[in-house]
Order: structure tokens, then C-alpha cells, then sequence
């Protein structure tokens, strides 16, 4: 897999992919991420990649151009464009598993008031991580890496991935190790027991019981 990120602060994603996971499915050519600063692309002098809206209004709007530019430049066959912004369809686990079957991803990260509107022109979905704003996109951005990411085959062990939250729409189950008390607080006997039937019954039990108290909109 191919991820371009498109942003104007490049720098503010560096340091997430040269840690943990992220790094390691890097080094072992599971995927490829490049960070692009479309004020490259500006066909002004100055770089300039923003300007007041039509209309008028509070703050500045991202110009055609670069974007235009930088996504025509590093679009291929293969691309599928995603538009970072609050307007967009809800991320969830479900979109991050369906974006692993993506060879070549192009995130647009988005500063400002927004975009020019023509610009959407471009993208092939719209997507946003929550209802709340952020200054920029490049947060949006390293969430959907992470969250894509360390579900390719071979980035995280296939146990790992088995039964965590969200999937079947349900949370994960209460994890303990040791030590078996501390504090009198005392890991569930069922988990010691040896009886794996009986484990993995009590994990199923514990994910609806979690799902149903904290996440009840998940069962809907």
C-alpha cells in the first residue's frame, strides 16, 4: 500500500512515522507513506495556497490550484482520494478495514476555513473522525494511518487483531495479568482456570455486557 498525505505542515506528521508499528510496517516495505507539501504545487510566486472567499466572510480558503496541481502530479490508476473534512461520513473501524483493500491512498488535509468547493471535484470520499474541529487535517490523517495500517497482513499478528473493539460492532473484553491479586483486587478465576471453552464463552459474555453499559448506540 501507497499513502500520500498532502499537507502544508508536513512536519507535524514526521514524528508519528518514525515510531512503533508505524515505523516497523515501514522498514519491512508493508507500506509506503509519503508527506507532500502542496504549497510546492502554488503556481504563484510567493507559494501562496490560500486567499479571502467570495462572498466574504471570517478567514481564508484553500485555492484551486495547488491542490489541483499536486493531486494531477502523484494520481495514478490505482489512487483513491480522501478529503479530511468535518462534512464527511463518519470513520470507523468498518471504513478502516475496507481502506486496506486501497493500493494507493491520498489523504488531503485541509487548513483555513476550508476548501475551495471545486476541489471536491477531485476526491473520491469525504471523510471525518469525529463531530469537533481541528485546526488542520494532519491529526485526521495520522489517525486513519495508524488505524489502516496495522491492519495489513503481516504488520500486527493475526491474534492481535482477533476480537478487538468495534469489531461485530461490540467492545473488547477486560484484559488482567498478573500479579492474580493485588490490592484485593482479584483477576476473574475463569481467566485461570486452564478452560479455554469456558474463557473464550466469559470474553464473549464480558463484550456485550461492556457494549450494552458503555457503547449502547454500537447494538442499534
Amino acid at each position: 500500500m501507497r499513502i500520500d498525505v498532502l499537507t502544508l505542515f508536513p512536519e507535524s506528521i514526521e514524528g508519528f512515522l518514525n515510531e512503533s508499528i508505524i515505523k516497523r510496517a515501514i522498514n519491512n516495505n508493508k507500506v509506503e507513506i509519503n508527506l507532500i507539501n502542496f504549497r510546492d504545487y502554488s503556481p504563484l510566486n510567493n507559494n501562496q495556497v490560500d486567499d479571502t472567499p467570495y462572498g466574504g466572510g471570517a478567514g481564508m480558503v484553500l485555492r484551486c490550484e495547488p491542490i489541483f496541481n499536486a493531486i494531477n502530479d502523484i494520481k495514478t490508476d490505482d489512487s483513491y482520494v480522501i478529503m479530511l473534512t468535518p462534512e464527511g461520513n463518519k470513520y470507523n473501524q468498518k471504513k478502516a478495514r475496507e481502506l486496506t483493500s486501497k493500493k494507493h491512498i491520498i489523504l488531503l488535509c485541509g487548513h483555513y476555513e476550508g476548501f475551495d468547493e471545486r476541489i471536491k471535484t477531485l476526491v473520491d470520499e469525504e471523510i471525518s473522525i469525529g463531530d469537533y474541529i481541528l485546526t488542520g487535517g494532519e491529526i485526521a490523517a495520522a489517525a486513519i494511518i495508524d488505524s489502516t495500517v496495522r491492519l495489513i497482513d503481516g504488520v500486527i499478528t493475526k491474534e492481535s487483531l482477533d476480537s478487538e473493539s468495534f469489531d461485530d460492532n461490540l467492545l473488547d473484553y477486560p484484559t488482567y495479568t498478573k500479579p492474580a491479586e493485588y490490592n484485593g483486587m482479584k483477576v476473574p478465576d475463569v481467566l485461570i482456570s486452564g478452560n479455554h471453552a469456558l474463557i473464550n464463552k466469559w470474553r464473549e459474555e464480558k463484550r456485550i455486557e461492556k457494549t450494552k453499559e458503555k457503547r449502547p448506540d454500537l447494538m442499534n
